[in-house]
């Protein structure tokens, strides 16, 4: 529904691209968004679609004007909503947390230019190459750059006049080999620019035409007699070679393109950016977005795509996407390859983002815990495809020993972590023989028949040790009591990990690297372990109660004393009355053997010859 003090601007907005900008009661920008028809992205936002997201909902409350801002192609429009976003920063714009200030390396405009990094970009007419995300890069290539050609790095203000009065004089840096000396005009001024403008190739990555200067210089002086002179050129070539030859990634057959990689969570997105130059990774920077509205990751990108075309320029024209983008860009194209070297360095790119994404998120957890437990909840939300997070599980497990003794237990993890003292055990009271099916149903049965009559929440998901016998045991017991479809129910196989869901033949297979998988099998193990604890406690306390509980005078504790002693029941019939009296005294003693020597008498007199 369209606000009546909005109704004649949203008439008013033409199906062209452009930029809007939404302002408060305050006038104040609150969002600037870019749209390829503006009518049609502006009036998405009054539908009830939009209104449905809880936090666009509170951004539609508080729009008060609108402005916007025709442009030719959505190119433009990307840029110029990149350009608002930096100036206004507005409160629901996603943010681009890259606050560093990164080196540049400037060459400055002026006679005889200088070449040296800089983390203060000024406008007066310098060449900047950069930003360097990485400063022992940038140190790399001026060292590279210094060795190749050798500049000044004074400050004389060295005009023609006195150059040629000589009112300048060579410094160490000359002596050292730094320098060529243009100061007292051993080096021209001409030749001086022709190597700043080998220096600027070399800065944009286009290492070819720097190596065919220097292969031909070598050959002239060559050709010259001047080998010395030759031999210097060559050293700089390979110099140059070396360099090429750490640098290259993939293929020297690949052009100038750019590479873009994302991955989210639900609160914050990691881009990975690379431009390549002749194979060769000339820029590699991390960016984070904060996310404001739950933008998809297709809008992040573009933004992330928008900011550095913004930063270090847009002359590439290629562009290679970890996913598809509606955005279309004059003279450039976008591909998300398949196959070959694009491919691969569109997979250096997504190892580049996940290791970032794996650091920040490391560092954030450290400082706030919770972040953990959101992230682990989302996450295996995501991979067990369920409607809400599964903050309370419960797993199931059965135990037997070959029909004898069978119990259930029930192990409950809240927020990823076992709550140890919401374990329950069930011993089995109405299945005869090993019927693991049976043992199942009744132990859910039981449960959650208690939960209810309690008025205790339930689990959001189940678990149950088994394939689909077990899974179909528990759905039954669901139906039966009145939960099934109020909570989620899988089983997991142990052979190979596969999850099932009720009425799917088929199972799902989550990655083994997972933490989603690893909180399932430590919930089965705990299953297990807590199940067969109980189970051999009840089949040791039988066979207690069995074997020497049936002695006039002998409980569980004498029993038990007598067992530790003697390790085994046939050991204690078989002692003598002085060797059970040094465990449990002499009366006792009398008594056991008395029992035992009764029983065998009995049965020698049933002996029938």
């Amino acid at each position: 529904m369209q606000p009546a003090h909005l109704t004649d601007v949203l008439k008013s907005l033409p199906h062209k691209p452009g930029v809007y900008k939404y302002f408060d009661s305050e006038e104040v920008i609150i969002y600037v968004g870019k749209a390829k028809n503006l009518k049609k992205r502006v009036s998405s936002y009054f539908s009830k679609q939009h209104h449905e997201n809880r936090k666009t909902a509170i951004l539609v409350s508080k729009i008060q004007r609108i402005e916007f801002t025709v442009v030719d192609t959505e190119m433009d429009a990307l840029l110029l909503e990149n350009s608002l976003i930096k100036e206004f920063q507005p409160r629901y714009n996603i943010s681009l947390k890259d606050d560093k200030t990164y080196p540049y390396i400037r060459v400055t405009a002026e006679r005889f230019p200088k070449v040296f990094p800089t983390r203060n970009p000024v406008r007066d007419g310098s060449e900047y190459f950069g930003p360097y995300a990485n400063v022992k890069i940038m140190h790399t290539v001026l060292d590279l750059v210094k060795k190749l050609y050798p500049t000044r790095n004074c400050n004389l203000v060295m005009s023609p006049a006195s150059v040629a009065a000589g009112k300048h004089k060579i410094c160490m840096e000359y002596q050292l080999g730094n320098c060529k000396g243009p100061c007292e005009g051993y080096q021209s001024e001409s030749a001086y620019n022709e190597d700043i403008a080998h220096i600027k190739y070399l800065l944009r990555g286009h290492l070819g035409e720097v190596k065919q200067h220097l292969k031909g210089m070598m050959m002239r002086a060559a050709n010259d007699l001047l080998f010395e002179e030759a031999q210097d050129y060559k050293e700089k070539l390979d110099s140059l070679e070396r360099y090429q030859s750490k640098s290259t990634v993939v293929s020297t057959t690949l052009g100038d393109l750019e590479v873009y990689s994302i991955s989210s969570t639900e609160k914050v997105a990691f881009v990975n950016f690379l431009r390549v130059s002749q194979g060769l990774i000339v820029v590699s920077r991390n960016v984070e977005i904060r996310k404001k509205l739950d933008e998809s990751d297709a809008e992040l990108l573009e933004a992330a795509v928008a900011e550095m075309r913004a930063q270090y320029g847009d002359n590439c024209k290629e562009i290679v996407l970890s996913q598809p983008l509606e955005l279309e860009l004059d003279g450039v194209g976008i591909t998300v390859p398949k196959l070959g070297d694009k491919r691969r360095l569109l997979e250096l790119s997504m190892k580049n983002t996940l290791l970032f994404k794996q650091e920040k998120l490391s560092q954030y957890e450290k400082l706030n815990p919770e972040l953990r437990v959101d992230r682990l909840m989302e996450q295996m939300k995501k991979d067990l495809r369920l409607s809400e997070m599964p903050k309370h599980i419960e797993c199931f497990d059965n135990s037997n020993f070959q029909g004898t003794y069978p119990v259930s237990a029930c192990v409950v993890f809240k927020n990823g972590k076992p709550a140890k003292n919401e374990y329950r055990h069930f011993n089995v009271r109405t299945v005869e023989g090993p019927d693991d099916f049976a043992t199942m149903k009744e132990a859910l049965t039981r449960r959650y028949t208690r939960l209810l009559e309690e008025k205790k929440p339930l689990p959001q998901l189940i678990v149950v040790d088994g394939g689909k016998g077990q899974l179909s045991a528990a759905v039954e017991a669901l139906k039966a009591i009145g939960v099934y479809g109020k909570l989620a129910v899988v089983g997991i196989a142990k052979r190979l990990e596969e999850i099932y869901y009720p009425g799917d033949p088929l199972p799902m297979y989550i990655d083994k690297k997972s933490e989603t998988l690893k909180v399932i099998q430590h919930m089965r193990d705990e299953a297990h372990r807590f199940g067969i604890t109980h189970h051999r406690s009840r089949r040791d306390k039988g066979t207690l109660r069995t074997a020497l509980t049936e002695v006039p005078g002998v409980g569980e504790e004498t029993a038990r004393a007598l067992l530790k002693h003697f390790k085994s029941v046939t050991r204690v019939k078989e002692a003598s009355v002085d060797t059970l009296a040094g465990v449990v005294g002499r009366a006792k003693a009398k008594i056991i053997v008395d029992f035992y020597q009764g029983i065998a008498t009995e049965s020698d007199d049933q002996v029938v010859l």
